[in-house]
């Protein structure tokens, strides 16, 4: 079952760690968000393979918005 990695805050996405079709384990970093001068990873919850990014770095996201999905 697929999984909806999403933006805990306002923030610009400041670095993609993984590409679509990489793997991934329960607690690897998926992005790193820039908000107020600090930099928040953004971690996935279960193992899987990366089926899409929805952003691209230098794009601001809004609580809630999709980063990735992760199945």
């Amino acid at each position: 079952m697929a999984q909806e990695i999403v933006s805990d805050l306002v923030a610009n996405v400041w670095r993609i760690v993984v590409a679509q079709g990489d793997a991934v384990a329960a607690g690897d970093t998926i992005a790193i968000l820039e908000s107020m001068k600090m930099e928040i990873p953004v971690l996935a919850e279960e193992g899987g393979t990366v089926l899409e990014l929805k952003v691209s770095e230098g794009d601001v996201v809004q609580e809630g918005d999709v980063l990735a999905i992760v199945g």
